[in-house]
């Protein structure tokens, strides 16, 4: 499984970017998909994830009402859309998945077995 993020860059306070995630795997519906983030200095932290098979999307409270996952089964892709940024939201985000992930093992970044490069978001105030 190979995943490849992009679409980080440099906005400002109260911007918007949009992130996608491409994944090279074979049934990619049966996969969950999460992103997270890592700032300098602090732990890798949840930001959002999405089931294969659909139902509820899952985010961190720090990004509720902001950020929307979604997820392109014909595409094998997904997307992070993030509006009204904030400089606390500067990080490196990364993209994961796995199969099998229960509802209570989302937000641990232990439950995910494949993990994308990364993408630099900086927010600037």
């Amino acid at each position: 499984v190979q995943l490849q993020a992009s679409g980080g860059g440099l906005v400002q306070a109260g911007g918007s970017l949009r992130l996608s995630c491409a994944a090279s795997v074979v049934s990619f519906r049966t996969y969950t998909l999460s992103w997270f983030r890592q700032a300098p200095g602090k732990e890798r932290e949840f930001v959002s994830a999405i089931k294969g098979n659909g139902g509820s999307p899952f985010y961190a409270d720090s990004v509720k009402g902001r950020f929307t996952i979604s997820r392109d089964n014909a595409k094998n892709t997904v997307f992070l859309q993030m509006n009204m940024l904030k400089p606390e939201d500067t990080a490196v985000y990364y993209c994961a998945a796995d199969r099998q992930v229960i509802n209570s093992s989302v937000r641990r970044a232990s439950s995910y077995n494949y993990w994308g490069q990364g993408t630099q978001v900086t927010v600037s105030s």
